[in-house]
């Protein structure tokens, strides 16, 4: 309790920096996520990416990043443990925030697809035990977040294998396809709009108040997939035949087709990223704000101000503009070839899981499930389609993640105490 009445600005601007360096290395890392199948495909380039990104990264981060958050702030760590000594628990937030933000931005420097969720998990378990005791993490829902790694990206997987064999049997495999891409495309942006919506109205908005019946977030469901579809179709009814390209690549202009098309899956990725994602930076903050600010008391549940989640979305996109592209590159051409078409089911497929999991306050990996969703769609056209020398290195990426993360912590946490100490 001292150390927080003789420091408190100190700590309150220690929390601020290391949020927004946090942040700003979950947008730099998870940037490929998001937006990595898009440019990967060819079917838009970087600088629209990073501009879509930036606008729905923010908007997911804002207006529906809160619930996630609450489970990254009070479901790992058991508050009572440290009730009588809150000092030790802000200390070990700020420290799991600067160890997670220093292994993404040496990760994002040189390209590898690390998992965000993974660093701060690791990070938050690793100044647990080395600060307070086994005792003081939540070993129940730190089982549930791991289970929650290995489902996630076989869900991913799964809904997107579905989506391309789906696009496979009623357009590419048959003997019209340019028409019958432009007659069912529409359904599949009507389906994006629709799913994305309702779930977010359902769960997503709860901390700014806003609580509809479940009829009415239906019609709003409904209209909004209505609105998105109309907009698809008025873009996807200008693609037109291009024999040229069609005797390259038969599926050419089918292809065009679904180019539109990925602006929506790729807000849809960019929104559903920025929700679930921004936790991992704003979550600890909010701990350590919502005990400075209460003088000590170590509260089951606080207000999440929305000022933070501003600071998040913010460092978001600062960080995905700055160093997004390095990470882009792994994900978006060396897992597989994409095609729009392709790209399309990934990012739609993981887009989904991720919103559906940031509903429930499980903090998924949105690494894992957009690698799952990626191996879906090359599993489509068969095993030789996927890069497996690319996907072991990611994984062997994901597994020496969470002991860098733990240990970086624990030392971080230790010199924090020896300064304040």
């Amino acid at each position: 309790m001292e150390l927080i009445t003789q420091h408190e600005t100190l700590l309150l601007t220690l929390a601020i920096l290391f949020g927004l360096y946090m942040t700003w290395g979950i947008g730099a890392n998870d940037v490929a996520n998001a937006m990595g199948t898009s440019v990967g495909s060819g079917a838009i380039k970087v600088k629209h990416a990073i501009l879509i990104a930036a606008v729905f990264e923010f908007f997911g981060a804002f207006l529906a990043g809160g619930h996630v958050t609450s489970t990254i702030r009070k479901g790992i760590i058991d508050p009572t443990v440290v009730a009588d000594d809150p000092g030790t628990l802000v200390l070990g937030m700020l420290a799991a925030l600067l160890a997670a933000a220093i292994w993404l931005m040496i990760a994002s420097s040189r390209g590898w697809p690390v998992s965000t969720t993974h660093s701060i998990v690791g990070a938050i378990v690793g100044f647990a035990v080395a600060g307070i005791g086994v005792d003081a993490v939540n070993w129940g829902k730190i089982g549930q977040i791991v289970a929650s790694w290995l489902v996630s990206p076989v869900l991913g997987g799964l809904i997107a294998f579905l989506l391309m064999m789906s696009i496979r049997r009623l357009i590419l495999n048959t003997k019209t396809p340019f028409l019958n891409a432009k007659r069912w495309s529409p359904i599949y942006v009507f389906l994006f709009g629709f799913v994305i919506s309702l779930i977010t109205l359902f769960k997503g908005l709860k901390h700014l108040d806003i609580d509809l019946s479940i009829p009415m977030s239906f019609l709003t469901a409904i209209l909004f997939g209505a609105l998105i579809t109309g907009i698809g179709w008025a873009l996807i009814n200008r693609v037109q035949v291009d024999p040229t390209a069609d005797r390259d690549f038969q599926y050419a202009s089918v292809e065009k087709v679904f180019a539109p098309m990925m602006l929506f899956t790729a807000a849809a990725m960019a929104f559903a990223h920025g929700s679930n994602d921004v936790a991992n930076g704003i979550g600890p903050l909010a701990a350590v704000v919502s005990i400075v600010n209460s003088g000590g008391e170590v509260a089951q549940k606080a207000e999440l101000p929305l000022w933070i989640l501003v600071l998040g979305g913010g460092g978001i996109v600062i960080g995905l503009s700055t160093m997004g592209y390095r990470v882009m590159k792994t994900i978006g051409t060396q897992i597989t070839a994409l095609t729009p078409s392709r790209a399309f089911c990934a990012e739609l497929a993981a887009a989904g899981t991720v919103v559906l999991a940031s509903r429930t306050g499980m903090p998924v990996s949105t690494t894992h499930i957009l690698v799952g969703a990626v191996i879906g769609v090359g599993l489509a056209r068969g095993v030789g389609a996927i890069d497996l020398r690319v996907i072991g290195g990611i994984v062997v990426s994901w597994l020496v993640t969470l002991p860098v993360g733990g240990v970086l912590a624990a030392l971080i946490f230790f010199t924090l105490k020896g300064m304040f100490g």
